[in-house]
């Protein structure tokens, strides 16, 4: 997502200064391709660039990237700008938000609820959490990067939203696969059967997204079920502290959580199809 995104704001004539990835490999290659530094020092990111956009995979790699008492991003960010759009607890960008100020920086969640090809083509949908006018003096850049943006609220309300996002997202996907799999075990025609989901109440996003690649069993990454199991934790941790029981949530996460187990995480979120047609689940 992050190397798309550097990819699109070159095209659209913004000067993208430097690119960091622990995978020193992917960043030299990038950086190479779109004329820009490649750097395993963070301060180096803050030093190069008046606005950082960062992707990260968790809540302890964002808490690394953000350390108040080592070398981070936070070292000399006094004036800079840090756009979040990791998919990690809404506390972490609460704390992040914190930080950055104590900094002398500002900092904002932007929330992606797309994939890889959007981040190219520059057609994200945006949910935006913390101080407006953070938002209002990045959003040129923003614009760049999405077809429709939604400023949701302070920090952590963006996260909010996304948790749910992809918590709704995971259960229609499960939802898909076992009815896929129970149609398949049926010995039903499974273009017939996704033809009436699709005009009727069984219709959903994820079955223009994930259908033929349930059935043929097509999952190269866009979303890895590793990091649908960690969203619809997020999920259930924000049902917990309001007191609410979350049983479809918290079956989603089982069966993501099986797929890292059995050695499937890296698969699309499609993947849990794997778990459900006959035949299939090892």
């Amino acid at each position: 997502m992050g190397a798309n995104m550097a990819r699109r704001l070159k095209d659209c004539g913004f000067d993208v200064t430097v690119v960091f990835d622990v995978r020193k490999k992917a960043a030299n290659a990038l950086a190479k391709e779109i004329g820009a530094t490649a750097t395993a020092s963070l301060p180096k990111v803050t030093e190069l660039a008046d606005v950082i956009i960062t992707v990260v995979t968790d809540d302890a790699a964002m808490k690394a990237i953000f350390n108040p008492k080592g070398k981070s991003l936070l070292t000399g960010a006094e004036g800079r700008i840090f756009v979040n759009c990791a998919t990690v607890s809404p506390s972490t960008h609460v704390r992040v938000e914190k930080l950055a100020k104590a900094a002398g920086a500002e900092s904002l969640e932007g929330c992606m609820a797309s994939s890889i090809t959007q981040a190219r083509e520059g057609t994200l949908y945006l949910m935006l959490g913390g101080q407006e006018s953070t938002f209002k003096k990045v959003r040129p850049v923003l614009k760049k990067l999405a077809k429709k943006m939604i400023y949701i609220g302070e920090a952590g309300r963006a996260a909010q939203v996304k948790a749910l996002v992809n918590m709704v997202m995971n259960i229609n996907s499960a939802g898909l696969a076992e009815g896929l799999g129970l149609a398949d075990a049926l010995g039903l025609d499974l273009d017939k059967v996704m033809e009436v989901f699709s005009q009727t109440g069984a219709n959903s996003r994820v079955l223009v997204t994930d259908g033929d690649d349930m059935k043929n069993r097509d999952h190269e990454c866009y979303f890895s079920a590793s990091h649908a199991a960690k969203d619809s934790g997020i999920a259930l941790a924000l049902g917990k502290k309001q007191g609410l029981e979350l049983p479809l949530a918290a079956a989603t996460k089982s069966q993501y959580s099986l797929m890292v187990k059995k050695g499937l995480g890296e698969l699309d979120k499609s993947g849990i199809a794997e778990l459900t047609f006959k035949g299939r689940n090892a």
